[in-house]
């Protein structure tokens, strides 16, 4: 049986992140109730975007300029470096407005089970940015996961003999949380990472 438009549009939309079938539907027929010009629209920032983005060749985030608004801010602090997963992890933190300081995008977390390796990252280009800036600290920004906790260990043994301090944002409880709904492992950290008052 044939798709028809509609059904490989929703086909499309499902395929991105946290899209379901259902979500994909109501996005489709949301485009289709709206004027077409919102699909026009839509469809010329698609089709641009790999055109317009590119990787910062510093920071590794996504970007119009290169280098990235970021790095070229004279007002950050470049000898903090905020070690982060991915892009999309630098944009949350940056909309927290507390970090001033500058990024570093590994571009996955070590995963050999997915067969992502240190060599799959950007370790060896944040190396050279040891060498080359006046880099004080390293903040680990990666999640509290088997593969975050993974790379955070690997990032430690690798950088050791570097002069510089590393650190991991700390993880918890959440604000407003019940400890009755906390699984073990985050109530063990927040035990573990527990500040005096």
């Amino acid at each position: 049986m044939s798709q028809n438009t509609i059904d490989r549009l929703i086909s499309l939309f499902s395929k991105l992140p946290g899209i379901g079938k259902k979500s994909a539907g109501r996005i489709t027929y949301h485009i289709l109730d709206s004027s077409p010009a919102l699909a026009q629209t839509l469809a010329n920032e698609l089709t641009g975007l790999h055109q317009a983005i590119k990787r910062c060749s510093i920071c590794g985030g996504f970007t119009e300029t290169d280098p990235c608004f970021i790095c070229s801010d004279p007002g950050r602090d470049k000898s903090v470096i905020c070690i982060v997963e991915s892009a999309q992890d630098m944009r949350v933190i940056e909309e927290g407005r507390e970090f001033t300081g500058v990024y570093h995008v590994l571009g996955g977390l070590i995963a050999p089970l997915e067969g992502i390796n240190p060599s799959n990252l950007t370790i060896n280009k944040l190396i050279s940015r040891l060498h080359t800036d006046r880099v004080k600290e390293l903040i680990l920004a990666l999640n509290p996961t088997v593969e975050g906790d993974t790379t955070a260990l690997y990032l430690q043994k690798t950088l050791k003999d570097y002069p510089v301090e590393i650190s991991r944002l700390a993880s918890g409880m959440p604000v407003g949380g019940n400890i009755e709904y906390i699984d073990r492992l985050t109530l063990s950290r927040s035990f573990r990472g527990r500040v005096k008052i």
